[in-house]
């Protein structure tokens, strides 16, 4: 069962502070599959790295 691709909103994104960034699956696979924090990270730029890994992954599923 496949679920309807829902075009993103370009005002709904810019009200949530979100800007456009298209790259090319390639890409994303690779961002979502690499973290590049140091060990000695903190745990704020950990969870930045999951949540930008967790998108792309989104991202690729999506389309």
């Amino acid at each position: 069962m496949t679920r309807p691709v829902v075009p993103t909103d370009p005002r709904d994104e810019a009200d949530r502070g979100r800007v456009a960034l298209w790259l090319d699956p390639d890409d994303l696979r690779w961002l979502a599959e690499h973290c590049c924090c140091p060990e000695d990270a903190s745990e704020e730029t950990v969870e930045r790295c999951l949540r930008l890994r967790f998108r792309a992954r989104a991202a690729l599923h999506k389309s």
